[in-house]
């Protein structure tokens, strides 16, 4: 009896994408929380994403307040509601801004919140998506060889910038941009599920 071969497509849906998009952002945060110092390294673990060991919190708090960021993210990017995500760190003692990681977000051309409804999927295949993302957790890794040493206590907070048609939660406040004076920035590769498309860049305080 002659065997069936199907042809196996790579589909990838806006929902799909938007839950891509989200869980490199909480490995792509915990990594720059661990390479940067902000918390101790004992209040990390590891695990194997991307083919790499990557470090995530331990701390409960962070947890619940990046799964509740990412979460509403995740709901926006399927919206089509989301720019940008960027990550601050700040002195705790004199909240100047240290550093600021910018993630853009762009539909690719041709998707937008409206591709969920008419059918539309994107075709890249998930190992090559990994791989771009992979991309990008190492140069965050590499990123400590040019940074200036964070030598105070420091804190994070996640900015997100949105449509202006976007459903906020009550919960959720306005913020200044956190820009950072006489900064030097170093942009990183980009990564694309072929529905979004993610280009990021570090911007941190140059020493006085």
């Amino acid at each position: 009896m002659a065997g069936t071969k199907t042809e196996s497509k790579n589909c990838i849906t806006l929902k799909g994408s938007a839950q891509l998009v989200s869980e490199f952002f909480y490995y792509g945060i915990n990594s720059i929380l661990y390479q940067r110092g902000v918390y101790p390294p004992e209040s990390f673990t590891y695990k194997q994403q991307y083919g790499l060991t990557l470090f995530t919190t331990t701390d409960e708090k962070v947890k619940e307040y990046l799964d509740n960021v990412l979460g509403q993210i995740q709901d926006w990017l399927e919206a089509g509601h989301v720019q940008r995500l960027v990550l601050v760190v700040t002195n705790v003692d004199n909240k100047e801004v240290l550093e600021r990681w910018s993630f853009n977000i762009q539909h690719e051309a041709g998707f937008g919140p409206h591709s969920a409804k008419e059918g539309k999927v994107g075709n890249k295949e998930l190992k090559i998506i990994q791989k771009e993302m992979r991309d990008i957790i190492r140069q965050i890794t590499a990123c400590v060889t040019f940074l200036p040493l964070l030598d105070c206590v420091c804190a994070f907070d996640l900015l997100v910038y949105t449509n202006e048609n976007a459903d906020v939660p009550d919960k959720w406040g306005e913020s200044a941009p956190c820009f950072i004076s006489n900064s030097q920035e170093v942009r990183l590769k980009s990564f694309s599920t072929s529905v979004h498309k993610v280009d990021a860049c570090v911007s941190y305080k140059t020493e006085n």
